[in-house]
């Protein structure tokens, strides 16, 4: 047990922070705004202080553990903790968190509330991370919806309220499996119920039993980091129509919590329904990657174009259903990548917005000339996004194809035929992007029309972009610094399999 409460403070100083802005004088949106990244930044550097300081990289058991009781009648704690599969997705979402507030600028009507509401995510966010009940994790998960819910339906688009309502009905929908699963995973068996993680991951159940646990997570997360059938709420509505910002914490951190609930619930917990049900993992990532590559070349909206990116989380179910060491590293590294990414494209496309005021490709062109600068970010994070060597995307799935490639479980034709598979999505998603930026950038559209009111992007886009561009080139010439946070933790989740 840790003497000081980090994680707890972590969890908890964003909402708290957050409710304060309400008491903040009105004297403009400028002070809410500073407020906002102030609590931001300094959340961001107390996790980093405890990364560099608090955290031992080679140790795979969980760090900085803390135990209170909450709810006596349940025999309920509090319970939280970090280890090497939880500290990247924290700093990930600290990490963008910071820059959406930051890209969050131009929002001006209710910004107390706004602001609020995205501190309010981040706690949630850290909270699911860290959690080590597994009731403390589903209070977490739907803590983000009434933010997601609001922020989609004040500040989104012309169909906002469409697809706020499509967004939480379905997630609500998928979180009912998510809470049977829990309460019955606690209650299962034993006198007293237990919910702590460390106590579950030495239970056993009847294969039959197991396998229906296992199916009502999987839908649960199915829905949140959208995997393929259920994916149509939040991929072409909910970023379709999302301000930019939200867009970020959407695609950035959002979708990344149902691959790691995969990871850290199901393969951790679950682990003989994980290896019955990892081949059919497998085949979903590889049509995930086909159908949602082409899908996005049949869409007008530059945003749904971008939305249908999540043909990259393929990588990632690819890489948690291949049950080996380089395909779990492979998919915790494309979870970091693509939250980069992501975050990043969607940002260049919501402020590409603001400035020209048109949504549709093919009312656009020749944008290149007047905007620069907004032109070769735009053009890197395509790059990346198509996973060019050098950059984090390539790195993150050439990991993944390795660890299909050497995996044990499979036999050889199948692993040729889903390779195969991936090679096609891997063709088809510059297709893509590069048409997308053909359209956007080049061509003569805009010189008839006298625009000389655009502006180039300023100082803070241009930072935001720099920020995310970094770490996506860092992991793509070193990615062994993300590969060595999780590597011992994966090794200690792997041998579950081989030894029992």
């Amino acid at each position: 047990m840790s003497y000081f409460p980090w994680l707890t403070i972590l969890v908890v100083l964003p909402i708290f922070a957050g409710s304060s802005i309400f008491f903040l004088p009105h004297r403009g949106n400028k002070v809410f705004r500073w407020y906002t990244i102030c609590i931001c930044l300094l959340e961001l550097l107390i996790t980093t202080y405890i990364f560099c300081y608090h955290f031992q990289l080679d140790d795979p058991l969980i760090q900085l553990e803390e135990d209170a009781k909450w709810i006596n009648v349940f025999n309920f704690h509090w319970r939280l903790g970090i280890d090497g599969l939880s500290i990247g997705p924290i700093l990930l979402t600290g990490f963008i968190t910071t820059l959406a507030t930051l890209a969050a600028w131009p929002v001006t009507r209710n910004s107390r509330l706004f602001y609020f509401l995205m501190l309010a995510m981040y706690s949630g966010q850290i909270g699911l991370f860290s959690s080590r009940d597994l009731l403390l994790f589903f209070i977490m998960w739907e803590l983000e919806l009434i933010p997601v819910y609001l922020l989609l339906s004040m500040w989104g688009g012309k169909k906002r309220l469409y697809s706020a309502t499509k967004f939480i009905l379905y997630t609500a929908g998928g979180s009912i499996f998510l809470l049977i699963g829990v309460l019955s995973m606690g209650l299962y068996g034993s006198n007293e119920p237990t919910l702590d993680f460390d106590r579950l991951a030495n239970q056993s159940y009847p294969v039959t039993l197991e396998i229906i646990f296992y199916l009502g997570f999987l839908i649960a997360y199915a829905v949140k980091s959208p995997i393929i059938p259920l994916h149509t709420h939040t991929v072409p509505d909910t970023h379709g129509e999302a301000h930019y910002s939200t867009c970020m914490l959407l695609a950035g951190i959002l979708l990344k919590m149902g691959a790691y609930g995969l990871i850290r619930i199901n393969m951790e917990l679950l682990p003989h329904a994980h290896s019955i049900f990892s081949p059919w993992l497998v085949i979903v990532g590889a049509i995930q990657i086909i159908y949602a590559a082409s899908t996005s070349l049949g869409q007008r909206n530059k945003k749904k174009r971008i939305a249908y990116s999540l043909s990259h989380m393929g990588f990632t179910i690819i890489g948690i259903g291949s049950i080996t060491d380089m395909g779990l590293n492979g998919a915790v590294l494309q979870i970091l990548s693509h939250g980069f990414i992501g975050a990043a494209l969607f940002f260049l496309v919501g402020m590409s917005c603001d400035r020209i005021r048109l949504v549709y490709l093919d009312e656009m062109g020749g944008i290149s000339i007047p905007m620069p600068k907004i032109f070769t970010m735009f053009s890197s994070f395509s790059m990346a996004s198509l996973a060019l060597p050098g950059m984090s995307g390539f790195v993150a799935e050439l990991v993944v194809f390795f660890g299909l490639i050497t995996s044990p479980k499979y036999l050889l034709m199948p692993k040729i035929l889903i390779t195969l598979v991936m090679a096609i999505g891997m063709i088809l998603t510059p297709i893509y992007l590069l048409s997308m930026l053909r359209q956007m950038f080049y061509g003569y559209n805009f010189f008839n029309v006298l625009n000389s009111n655009f502006v180039d992007s300023g100082p803070r886009e241009l930072f935001v972009s720099i920020c995310i561009l970094l770490p996506v080139i860092g992991i793509g010439i070193y990615p062994d610094f993300v590969l060595s946070l999780s590597v011992d933790k994966i090794q200690a989740i792997l041998s579950n399999y081989f030894h029992r």
